[in-house]
């Protein structure tokens, strides 16, 4: 198993620490619920180091990556994020959901999921080889390197606080780049984030060095900022309707039946597994993902693979859910029969031979 490299910061700051895609990092730091409530309604930072992070260059990278990306990053202007992409196999299926970053003509970024950093940088160094591209170089830097996530509403008085107000100007899903921070150069500032936030108000992510990373963890933690965990990160994404690789999808899904609109354009072809994606799209599909709202006097954790129920039939499963104490009431994602996926409707899900009722809702289960 890796470590983050905060890792011994984590245990310091009492971190509970547990494994994750391979990686040893903080689930919690005592109070996931109030790490949760703390994004939503003030502020929390989150160290996300797990996430790859790789470096593409060349004079063709935006040629290349044309071929192995599911949405059109030709024009993406430069200080702009493309994101989520999707890597698909040759059956359309999903490999990984990956953020693009456009630093300039011949310099991208990316960065992947943590159970995916090894697979992913094989299946691009595989098709730079098959389709000619040799000249890109693709460079992980996921272990030399720190990615922290500040988010929430009271995000950019923190940024301000670091002396990087000048980030309130940035849109969503806008960077800058070689960031002078606490005495040092940042790799860059994002607003984004993955929780939310970055919609619902402020939310910005470092990359930077390991050593400047250390320094900003300190620095927040003495301006009190509370540190978050993966457990609090992952109930805030499914608020926000956002997918998790590996939980809500895998190889065997395709983006049609994810329902990922985000994630890629129907209409362009020519990039690995886009023939596939266009023939599910056109010839429709026998399950798609919807979202599980639950009553709220039903205070429960819908599980990986409970079953979704009409009647005495079944017609989907969970695929994540968890109770939301900012909603006060617990919520899901399933794939349903499209034959029953009754927007509006109401289901059961079956869970420790218990049923609960919820209505078939569209993600995401918080307001923009």
């Amino acid at each position: 198993m890796r470590s983050v490299p905060l890792i011994e910061l984590h245990r310091s700051f009492r971190g509970n620490l547990g494994e994750f895609g391979g990686w040893l990092t903080s689930l919690d730091f005592g109070d996931p619920v109030g790490e949760h409530v703390s994004v939503r309604t003030s502020v929390a930072f989150f160290d996300v180091s797990h996430m790859g992070r790789f470096i593409i260059r060349g004079s063709r990278v935006v040629e290349f990556l044309q071929r192995v990306v599911s949405r059109d990053i030709s024009k993406v202007p430069e200080g702009s994020m493309s994101g989520p992409v999707l890597l698909l196999n040759e059956g359309g299926g999903m490999i990984d959901d990956v953020m693009l970053y456009h630093v300039k003509k011949d310099l991208w970024y990316a960065v992947v999921n943590a159970p995916n950093i090894d697979k992913d940088l094989s299946w691009l160094n595989k098709w730079r080889n098959e389709l000619g591209y040799t000249d890109i170089e693709i460079e992980n830097v996921t272990e030399k390197s720190v990615l922290i996530a500040i988010q929430g509403p009271k995000a950019l008085e923190v940024m301000e606080s670091l002396g990087v107000g000048s980030v309130g100007k940035l849109k969503i899903l806008q960077f800058l780049t070689d960031v002078e921070l606490l005495g040092d150069r940042a790799v860059l500032i994002s607003r984004s984030g993955w929780t939310g936030e970055e919609v619902r108000s402020h939310g910005y992510e470092v990359w930077c060095s390991v050593e400047l990373g250390a320094k900003l963890f300190k620095k927040l933690v003495e301006l009190g900022i509370r540190p978050a965990g993966l457990i609090a990160r992952d109930s805030l994404r499914l608020e926000a309707g956002y997918l998790l690789s590996g939980v809500d999808f895998d190889e065997n899904t395709s983006p049609v039946e994810a329902r990922y609109w985000m994630a890629f354009d129907a209409e362009k072809t020519g990039y690995v597994g886009s023939e596939a994606v266009r023939k599910k799209y056109v010839e429709g599909v026998d399950r798609i993902r919807v979202g599980l709202r639950f009553k709220k006097d039903q205070r429960f954790v819908p599980r990986h693979g409970d079953p979704v129920l009409i009647g005495e039939k079944e017609v989907g499963y969970v695929t994540s859910g968890t109770f939301s104490n900012y909603l006060g009431r617990a919520i899901a994602m399933a794939y349903v029969n499209t034959r029953h996926a009754y927007l509006g409707g109401t289901v059961h899900v079956k869970s420790r031979n218990r049923l609960f009722e919820a209505k078939i809702v569209e993600p995401p289960f918080i307001a923009g």
